[in-house]
């Protein structure tokens, strides 16, 4: 990437997130030994496999990366992009690494790509290049329910999951926990509810935790609620679409803006998250949308006026050049490094909180670990116990009843609490309350550092440091 005369060099994604680091453990009482231990990635195996399509072979080449394995199994996605290379899966891979141990998801980091675009096959080409390359890895471990369990990432969904899935079963007849290889599954074939809108829907509960914090609020240069803050969303895949739906339609927020790869749409009054989705679903991009106004250079919307800026899609985005330009006092990091190490210092030095990725995008990994207990228990969350709680809440309705009857007492229960009160939880009901347990208690210990360190000046590197000090603890009960 060339470089203006005088102007420091954009740091490239991996380099970003060993700046990060190393910006953290400066802070730490590590052994440079264990310090080091802790940064590398301890293996990155790069497979090139052929398939015959099309009348001829065609050789793809893919990655799967693992950083550390202070806990077993390894958790990471796996992304179908033309621009996957080792650098990018690696720092990925660090960077789950970080996200799990911050929200006490008992994984080490990995991570794996495959260098295709998926919208120049159809859907019975990408099956065939899917299952061998989850060939390649399973026959080597890197695919298995107690070693390595991948989920979905950019350009994957529960479809290849499925795929993966049954290749592993097919090869590991005889594993009983054979489902649990892989997380992310449709629900009919070993997935669990929730696991979908798991990543947008931990970017809510997210900014809900921040803003349970007036003082938080207050460095943000803001005050009160989520209800009515603007928002601007970059990337209306997965991720971006299920915050701005939630965010819009339970938080009274108003996405002013939405950012995607054939331009933008603009409208202070607030966008229609779902009317917008249906378009992109039905066209292939935002061109054309006649309920808002269109700029075909999308990314100047990155810099216009919101409370709340949510990059959703790539790494890099917001970098040196577009960094003193972005007004949003509050950036909350949906994708994975969407914020490099130059533009992060330009805006700490602007005041800008940012909600760092390694937390605020943690949904997904999360749902996926409980998806993974699920499969290895063979049992859905709350078959055994919904009916019997009901029957404990029958019985209180039952005395509340009797006792309303009382001519004396004056006073009846409230429309539809009966309904409501009896009614047991179900597994997405306690997928929902198990994420959002997770995602205040990470907030908690990444504010716990921010506010008590006085050289910590922000999220980042309090989670890191929280994460780091977690991995260190392990490799240190390993005898390291």
């Amino acid at each position: 990437m060339t470089q203006k005369a005088g102007q420091a060099p954009e740091p490239s994604f991996r380099e970003s997130v060993d700046i990060m680091f190393n910006r953290a453990v400066a802070l730490m009482d590590l052994s440079p030994g264990l310090e080091e231990k802790i940064r590398v990635c301890n293996a990155t195996y790069t497979v090139r496999f052929g398939v015959r399509l099309r009348g001829e072979i065609k050789t793809f080449t893919g990655y799967r990366s693992v950083h550390s394995e202070h806990m077993e199994p390894v958790k990471g996605g796996i992304r179908f992009a033309i621009g996957v290379h080792q650098d990018e899966v690696e720092a990925l891979a660090a960077l789950m690494t970080y996200k799990c141990a911050l929200v006490e998801v008992p994984y080490g980091g990995s991570k794996g790509g495959l260098r295709i675009d998926p919208r120049e096959w159809n859907e019975h080409e990408l099956e065939l290049i899917t299952r061998r390359f989850a060939y390649e890895l399973i026959k080597r471990d890197m695919i298995n329910p107690a070693q390595n369990v991948p989920a979905p990432d950019m350009g994957t969904g529960e479809r290849e999951m499925a795929w993966i899935a049954d290749q592993y079963k097919r090869m590991n007849t005889t594993d009983i926990n054979g489902n649990a290889c892989v997380t992310g599954k449709p629900t009919h074939a070993g997935g669990i509810q929730g696991r979908t809108e798991a990543t947008g829907r931990g970017v809510q509960y997210a900014l809900r935790e921040f803003f349970r914090h007036p003082e938080d609020v207050a460095i943000a240069r803001m005050s009160g609620t989520l209800d009515g803050k603007r928002v601007i969303v970059q990337g209306l895949g997965n991720v971006g679409y299920h915050a701005a739906k939630f965010l819009s339609e339970e938080d009274g927020c108003k996405i002013t803006g939405i950012i995607e790869r054939d331009g933008a749409l603009h409208d202070e009054a607030g966008l229609n998250v779902e009317a917008v989705h249906q378009w992109i679903m039905k066209h292939g991009g935002i061109t054309g949308y006649p309920a808002a106004n269109t700029l075909k250079d999308g990314q100047q919307l990155l810099e216009e006026n919101c409370d709340i800026l949510i990059p959703a899609a790539l790494e890099g985005v917001i970098n040196r050049k577009n960094a003193p330009k972005i007004k949003a006092p509050l950036i909350i990091e949906a994708a994975n490094g969407p914020v490099t190490a130059g533009a992060d210092e330009i805006l700490r030095e602007k005041g800008t909180v940012i909600i760092p990725d390694m937390y605020a995008n943690a949904g997904g990994v999360t749902v996926s670990y409980f998806e993974w207990v699920k499969n290895l228990s063979h049992i859905r969350f709350g078959r055994m116990q919904r009916r019997q709680e009901e029957s404990r809440h029958q019985l209180i309705v039952d005395e509340l009843e009797r006792i309303s009857k009382d001519t004396s007492i004056n006073w009846t229960l409230s429309p539809g609490f009966k309904a409501q009160y009896l009614r047991g939880a179900d597994e997405l009901e306690l997928v929902r309350s198990g994420l959002d347990d997770t995602m205040r208690a990470a907030y908690q210990a990444m504010r716990e550092v921010w506010h008590s360190r006085e050289e910590v000046t922000d999220l980042r590197t309090a989670a890191y440091l929280v994460s780091i000090d977690r991995v260190a603890a392990s490799y240190k009960a390993k005898g390291l």
